[in-house]
């Protein structure tokens, strides 16, 4: 196994490296005289950068695909305030020649402790079939090893391995914070929409080696993927209550707030308010954190612009 050790974290312009890259991007291009060149987009788990091979790139062309992780050498430049790889080979590595997790960026924390976490707040839910429903999902070994490792989202945020998990965890510690403010509202059902509001997720990526949406996922959506699998597992809870169900359907149904944001249905109750509003915070915060860290070390206060969020971010001293 080739062990990593140049990162793209710490990549300094005029460098020559050799180092393996997850390949994001891939397109062949020509150049105002015609001549081929290979537009690449290459990854580990501290970041990305963009690649330019120059020369014989037809041929390197047919040897690597997107998906695949090859040996890069190349030399890194700084381009438009940008570094680049000018690469001058490529070798495409097996996977008994590398560590997976060198290429995929993963949350903080370990997803075993988090899964630890969220459970105990299924533990608070005093619901019978609600507490039963959450087993049903969590207990899976199936569900358990997929919610674990799924992201929660392909660009905007919790984007890498357990970001799902992260983002769910998070959800929940906050809705259970607002409980004690909103004393009114029902308890149990706000903390299970919480935990399940994103359950469609674990089939709506595909996340072997990059962050793509499945065929599910395209053509269904995390929302009613996620309404079908709690529609599947209520079924097997003897009397589970109707309007119970409803309400719980509804609220992973309107968790995006808005028609044009993908939900079938606007909050049309508090609990289903509340959980759409802690999803949009959790959501925001943790991409604007992202982009903030992710953004270039210079002498400006602020990011380049984010074309999601609409606006610079201000980076602070």
């Amino acid at each position: 196994m080739n062990k990593k050790t140049v990162y793209i974290e710490n990549l300094k312009a005029g460098e020559k490296i050799t180092s393996a890259f997850l390949v994001a991007e891939k397109n062949l291009a020509y150049s105002q005289k015609g001549a081929p060149y290979l537009n690449l987009r290459l990854k580990d788990k501290t970041g990305e950068i963009d690649g330019k091979v120059w020369d014989n790139a037809g041929e390197w062309d047919g040897q690597f695909k997107k998906g695949d992780i090859v040996q890069v050498c190349g030399r890194a430049l700084s381009y438009k305030n940008n570094l680049q790889l000018s690469v001058l080979e490529l070798k495409k590595l097996t996977d008994d020649q590398i560590d997976l997790a060198d290429y995929f960026p993963t949350a903080k924390q370990a997803a075993d402790e988090m899964f630890a976490e969220m459970m105990a707040y299924v533990e608070k839910i005093r619901t019978p079939c609600l507490k039963d429903l959450l087993h049903a999902f969590f207990q899976d070994d199936k569900t358990q090893a997929l919610f674990k490792k799924a992201p929660a989202a392909k660009g905007f945020h919790h984007v890498y391995l357990g970001g799902l998990l992260e983002h769910t965890l998070s959800v929940t510690k906050l809705l259970d914070m607002t409980i004690q403010h909103y004393q009114d509202v029902n308890h149990d059902l706000l903390l299970t929409g919480g935990l399940l509001h994103d359950i469609g997720k674990i089939y709506e990526f595909d996340y072997d080696r990059l962050v793509q949406y499945s065929d599910e996922g395209r053509m269904i959506g995390h929302i009613v993927i996620g309404v079908e699998m709690v529609n599947a597992k209520m079924a097997m809870i003897e009397d589970f209550p109707k309007k119970l169900a409803m309400e719980l359907r509804h609220l992973i149904l309107s968790h995006h707030g808005t028609l044009e944001f993908g939900s079938p249905k606007r909050p049309k109750t508090l609990e289903a308010l509340i959980v759409h509003h802690i999803d949009d915070l959790d959501a925001k915060v943790n991409a604007f954190r992202t982009f903030v860290d992710d953004a270039p070390k210079d002498d400006t206060s602020w990011t380049p612009f984010h074309k999601l969020l609409e606006r610079y971010l201000y980076k602070g001293d």
